[in-house]
């Protein structure tokens, strides 16, 4: 449900409503942007009050009228927020005007590597250095990272480069920990689902890029945004990395671009493409990340390893550092052609 406010409203008028959106037990958020007010409520109404509680807000002072949100999700929605959001971390707008290139490798293995990493990044024009210090793996004998020291090179090297850092948390008692190092909080496509967790990176007071789940539906993949938002955190990164395929001859998984317009209709948020997992195989990354970039994409996730042959995890997927340059170049053509930079 949303509460437009009349352009003359005063702010006790607007306050009036709120107030009274919270003594029906409901919770209300006034919605940015707009040449007038416009109060939301975020929680869920009951059916028997939301009729009684229609007419008791369209009554007050200062309401212009009251409309009704389809949506399952409120702060995701662009219903509830119509101009997009724009991620700042540090000195790099994310949804802005420029495509932000997020790179670096699957996981934190070394100084060197990073270091490595990380300058290759920054010549290319890269704003983000990625790296895995916690790795949740499919078999418990494959390399799961190297903890909080991953945290400790990750960190210092980004300083070091002058990059943001974004890496994974895979447990909600780890978020504290995480979020001290790290500028982005990624959330994995097997914990996109994982409530707990989705709360407490809500609460850290760091962004969260959110991946997509490999069985997920566009409904449900906002809806874990949603707990995100509700905890507090409204800068959330949507990305898109691969749904379940129907075919693994050929790909790991299959990268939805699809999803790109549609997310641009129904949400605010920024939306992220990262099509190295997606291909699993770093051939296909170029073209995977052109398409992406023509789509609407508003970053890249891309993994890089200065010696992919020797990578400790998903080498097989990792662009090596000296062709980054000119992928960006050609994928700054492509940004200019849909009116973006890179």
């Amino acid at each position: 449900m949303i509460v437009a406010m009349r352009q003359d409203a005063t702010p006790e008028q607007i306050q009036r409503v709120m107030d009274r959106i919270c003594e029906a037990g409901l919770r209300p958020e006034r919605m940015p942007g707009g040449e007038r007010t416009a109060v939301g409520i975020v929680s869920a109404i009951p059916a028997p009050l939301r009729a009684s509680l229609t007419s008791q807000l369209e009554s007050l002072p200062g309401v212009d009228h009251v409309t009704q949100v389809s949506r399952a999700y409120k702060l995701a929605s662009r219903e509830f927020h119509p101009a997009d959001t724009v991620v700042q971390v540090g000195e790099v707008a994310i949804a802005g005007p420029a495509v932000v290139l997020m790179a670096g490798p699957c996981a934190v293995e070394s100084w060197e590597q990073m270091r490595e990493a990380a300058q290759a990044v920054r010549a290319a024009g890269g704003r983000v250095l990625r790296g895995g210090a916690y790795k949740p793996r499919t078999s418990p004998y494959a390399f799961q990272g190297l903890e909080e020291e991953g945290l400790r090179i990750l960190q210092a090297v980004g300083r070091e480069v002058g990059l943001a850092t974004v890496t994974e948390v895979v447990d909600p008692h780890e978020v504290e920990l995480v979020a001290r190092y790290a500028d982005i909080l990624q959330l994995g496509a097997r914990n996109m689902q994982n409530y707990p967790l989705l709360v407490a990176a809500g609460k850290s007071g760091r962004p969260v890029l959110l991946k997509r789940g490999m069985s997920a539906s566009i409904d449900e993949w906002l809806l874990a945004a949603e707990y995100v938002m509700s905890a507090g955190e409204s800068r959330v990164l949507l990305c898109e990395r691969g749904v379940h395929p129907l075919d693994r001859t050929y790909t790991r998984n299959t990268l939805d671009l699809s999803c790109l317009p549609v997310l641009k209709e129904i949400t605010h948020l920024p939306v992220i493409v990262d099509p190295s997992h997606a291909t699993g195989n770093a051939r296909l990354v170029p073209a995977m990340c052109r398409a992406a970039v023509a789509a609407g994409a508003d970053g890249l996730l891309v993994e890089v390893h200065p010696r992919p042959h020797q990578a400790l995890c998903d080498g097989q997927q990792s662009l090596p550092t000296e062709s980054l340059a000119g992928l960006v170049a050609e994928l700054r053509r492509v940004a200019e052609a849909v009116g973006r930079s890179l």
